[in-house]
Order: C-alpha cells, then sequence, then structure tokens
C-alpha cells in the first residue's frame, strides 16, 4: 500500500447497521451471550449480560463492529438506554452522534 492510498474509514456503514428503531432490539435482559468467532475474534466471546461491565463491553463491541442484525439479537433496549451515557463515553463520537441521530430516543430523558 503506497502511502498516498488512504485506508477505509471505519466509520463506513456505520449508520446503515443501526436498527430502525428501539423497539427492534429484542437481545436479552439477562443470561450469558456467545458471540460468533467473526465479533469475538481478538477476545472474550461470551458474555453475562446481567453484568453491567460485560455488558457494557459487549455493546461496545457490537456498536463498533456489529451488524444490524447482530445489535438487534443481542442489544435489548432498556438496558441500551440505561447503559448509553457510559457507552457514550467509551465509544467513538461519531459513532455515538450517528446512533443518537438515528434513534433520539437514547438521549432523551
Amino acid at each position: 500500500m503506497s502511502t498516498t492510498e488512504a485506508l477505509p474509514s471505519r466509520l463506513h456503514g456505520v449508520a446503515d447497521r443501526i436498527p430502525a428503531s428501539l423497539g427492534l432490539l429484542s437481545g436479552p435482559r439477562s443470561g450469558r451471550v456467545s458471540l460468533p468467532v467473526r465479533l469475538a475474534w481478538s477476545g472474550p466471546g461470551d458474555y453475562d449480560v446481567g453484568d453491567p461491565g460485560e455488558r457494557l463491553t459487549l455493546y461496545c463491541l457490537l456498536l463498533d463492529c456489529g451488524q444490524r442484525d447482530d445489535i438487534i439479537r443481542y442489544v435489548d433496549a432498556t438496558l441500551l438506554r440505561q447503559d448509553w451515557p457510559r457507552i457514550r463515553r467509551l465509544t467513538a463520537r461519531r459513532v455515538t452522534r450517528l446512533w443518537e441521530r438515528q434513534l433520539p430516543d437514547l438521549v432523551a430523558g
């Protein structure tokens, strides 16, 4: 790769991966989830959704790397709203702004 070739932005396609509404999120509110290797190739693949720290790691990973179907399958809307202030501090600002633009309920009182 020459120095004049730019790497593609990791934000490419983020907006397309955001579900159309929080109501589509059907992830569990408790228990364990095991992610497929394509999402958990470099770290833990099993998360306890009931543990706030593990869930935060899981949700940040999914927002960053997950496809729309992954997010719908593994993320719960209530827990996402609850965790959103912490997720905003740990996830790229440009990513969270896209999420908030598409799903304004995340930041609504």
